[in-house]
């Protein structure tokens, strides 16, 4: 099977635990783009939060394209043009914040390209890490969100967000809940995940779901993983998702992502 789609999840997939790219993942990428194949970056990831490892990996020059937000924006990096973006409801927000307070979870969201929430947390604060955005902490989350925005996080320690997750898809099935990490619970619109929009692109490209790879280590990833053709977790996945892929590479410290290009497109 000749491969035209790698899509690749960030976070704890192709980023080290220090959140770089390490050099043996950069060289396999750059031959997979020699070869024609297309680097999408899909990630939970604000936009801007990703921005510089596209340009990193030259997706920008080489064509490509980036999904942020788990799907919900879709980027032509050679154009830098948004081809395709959907978000929540300023009322759906208001309601996700209530079931936060109901819940006692921490709650974020995104306006003007700064996350906003009330209250703080340490997991706020890895947030704040990973995307490098600024936080503005203001009195009233509602107040604040007079608006729509792409997405919202409910953040929370690990065994209690897992029973949040089950309760929250019950509450709100209108709505798309995904674990990120075990702290951040994902809450974008109906219909949004990776898979919706690595779907929208193949379709744009004229790629088919068998020549499209995916690789992960989430729950906010298994909707890509079993779309694509072959669908890979880094070793370091989730252990209750451990069986749902077609394959299982090295870790994402490990440089799992360029055995991916070795073993399958190369090779």
């Amino acid at each position: 099977m000749k491969y035209k789609m790698l899509v690749l999840d960030m976070d704890d997939t192709l980023l080290t635990d220090d959140h770089k790219i390490s050099e043996e993942n950069k060289e396999m990428l750059f031959k997979a783009q020699e070869m024609g194949v297309y680097i999408v970056l899909a990630s939970g990831r604000p936009t801007l939060a990703m921005t510089s490892f596209a340009k990193e990996l030259k997706l920008d020059i080489n064509n490509s394209f980036m999904l942020s937000f788990n799907g919900a924006v879709v980027t032509d990096l050679k154009e830098d043009k948004v081809l395709f973006e959907q978000t929540l409801t300023q009322q759906q927000i208001h309601e996700l914040y209530d079931y936060s307070l109901k819940s006692n979870t921490h709650i974020i969201t995104y306006i003007d390209d700064a996350i906003l929430s009330e209250t703080d947390s340490e997991y706020i604060e890895i947030e704040k890490t990973i995307t490098g955005l600024k936080h503005n902490k203001v009195p009233s989350f509602k107040d604040a969100v007079t608006k729509s925005a792409v997405k919202c996080i409910l953040l929370e320690e690990p065994t209690y967000l897992k029973k949040i997750e089950a309760d929250l898809k019950l509450a709100m099935p209108h709505l798309s809940v995904s674990m990120s990490k075990p702290f951040f619970l994902e809450v974008a619109q109906n219909g949004i995940d990776k898979a919706a929009s690595v779907k929208f692109l193949a379709k744009k490209l004229n790629i088919l779901q068998s020549e499209i790879i995916a690789v992960g280590n989430a729950g906010n990833d298994l909707s890509m993983i079993e779309y694509a053709g072959l669908g890979v977790w880094v070793d370091n996945v989730d252990p209750e998702l451990r069986h749902r892929a077609d394959f299982i590479v090295a870790s994402n410290n490990n440089h799992g992502v360029a055995e991916v290009v070795r073993r399958f497109i190369i090779n």
